[in-house]
């Protein structure tokens, strides 16, 4: 419980209706995705709702002061168990940041607060032409503080990359309350390379070392024509060579998605009117451009996938475009289908491997789901070697749960042996620190002394990322 005088000084920073301490509310708190959050119940002994950096600034100086753990977080759609206040304290809610503070499209670049949703960032620039190209599966839902902590991407990373390559600068709140601007503290141009790339720092950083408050961020154009490529394969490792071959003709879809035979199998049984056929892997390969760059990469593309299946087609047809999609966009939500009585659990859930690797990857996902005798299903960026794996059990059976637990560790395991990583674009959190050590060797013990130097009380977001160590 936080001390009687704190909890009065929090009170007097942003109101005492912005401070819930009802258990219920607290409770709201308790979760994210991730199995791990379910199966325990870490709730927070306060929540503090902010609006502004000075709010920010002065909490995180009260709570380095009481040394009580501050969590930062957003919307809550995290898959590692990064926003849950394991260690009890304050979850700071940034939720209410949520405004576009300045357009500068003719320098490409927009500020916003971090917690404005990413669709609704992306509506807003829709009317003016401009579009920013990260795509996470929750656009709905997610904000964009979250996507900075966590280095969010989505399926169209192959072309356009990752949030790490859209952030200009950041203003940033440090444990001891201190204010920071990193790219330049009135800087509005587009790259810069004065002094260390603290932006690079904290991007991905999981909220480890600072709060964000506020991102400078560029924008693009948006494509003037979409066409996409769908194929049908039988054999998983014919899927895996088309998308080589797709790279050494030379041709970057902005997307490469795959769907295995039970992602198919979801995804009719959410929408049967999706007619998918029997197979054993399903590609989508989304192209972007002028519309005759947009015809010539999709016929290309089309004529490399018709060496290793008969069973392609493709279009820039917009309303044939939104069904050939539809089969990827339920997928998630469909996966509890598959088992009356259950549902899909994120653990395992985020590997990355080198792209010649994924049918290799798909089969042994396969056979430790037979192993297990818990159904999987596997979907995701095969562009980038990312692979979304959906385990689905009964998360009343205490059984299922052991077993799953053990099934997510040998995926994470198999993603390092293939040379990859336990984490693409979820993030580490408390999901996956057990593996940081032999993912990372030396580079962790750099990540802890960073750590320790930008938060000497260790009061933000402890015990995430393994950053604690000895």
């Amino acid at each position: 419980m936080l001390a009687q005088e704190l909890l009065k000084k929090i009170q007097d920073v942003v109101g005492p209706e912005n401070c819930l301490r009802d258990e219920a509310d607290r409770f709201c708190y308790a979760f994210d995705s991730s199995l791990l959050s379910q199966i325990n119940n870490w709730v927070p002994d306060l929540v503090v709702r902010v609006k502004t950096t000075e709010q920010v600034a002065t909490i995180l100086k009260l709570a380095n002061e009481y040394r009580v753990p501050v969590v930062p977080r957003g919307a809550g759609t995290g898959q590692c168990c990064g926003s849950v206040a394991w260690r009890g304290g304050i979850t700071l809610d940034l939720s209410g940041m949520n405004q576009i503070l300045s357009f500068d499209l003719e320098n490409l670049q927009v500020v916003v607060q971090p917690g404005i949703v990413h669709a609704e960032l992306n509506k807003a620039l829709a009317p003016h032409g401009f579009f920013f190209p990260p795509d996470p599966g929750s656009t709905k839902m997610c904000t964009l503080g979250g996507m900075v902590a966590f280095n969010s991407s989505g399926q169209r990373s192959v072309k356009y990359g990752t949030t790490k390559q859209y952030i200009l600068g950041l203003e940033v709140v440090l444990p001891t309350g201190e204010v920071i601007t990193t790219g330049g503290a009135k800087s509005r141009a587009l790259k810069s390379v004065a002094g260390y790339d603290l932006t690079g720092l904290f991007v991905g950083s999981e909220g480890t070392l600072g709060v964000v408050t506020r991102i400078r961020l560029k924008v693009l154009p948006i494509p003037e024509k979409r066409g996409l490529v769908v194929a049908f394969f039988d054999e998983l490792e014919a899927s895996g060579k088309a998308v080589v071959q797709i790279f050494r003709g030379r041709l970057l879809p902005s997307a490469i998605e795959i769907m295995d035979r039970t992602a198919m199998k979801a995804a009719g049984m959410y929408k049967p009117d999706l007619n998918l056929p029997d197979a054993e892997a399903m590609l989508l390969f989304e192209v972007d451009g002028s519309p005759v760059d947009v015809t010539y990469q999709a016929q290309k593309i089309a004529e490399i996938c018709r060496q290793f299946t008969q069973r392609v087609e493709w279009t820039d047809d917009p309303k044939r475009l939104g069904e050939l999609w539809a089969a990827r966009g339920v997928v998630g939500a469909a996966a509890g289908r598959v088992k009356e009585g259950a549902t899909r659990v994120y653990i395992g859930e985020d590997i990355c491997v080198p792209v010649v690797m994924v049918p290799q990857a798909l089969k042994k996902i396969q056979e430790l789901s037979a192993k297990y005798n818990i159904p999987i299903v596997t979907y995701g960026h095969i562009g980038d070697g990312n692979l979304h794996a959906a385990p689905v059990i009964n998360t009343y059976d205490q059984e299922e749960i052991e077993k799953v637990k053990m099934l997510g560790d040998e995926i994470h395991r198999m993603a390092l042996a293939m040379e990859g990583t336990t984490t693409g674009e979820h993030g580490v959190g408390l999901t996956r620190a057990q593996y940081m050590e032999e993912e990372l060797g030396l580079s962790l013990d750099v990540m802890r002394r960073i750590k320790k130097l930008l938060d000497p009380n260790n009061i933000l977001n402890p015990g995430k990322m393994a950053l604690e160590g000895e």
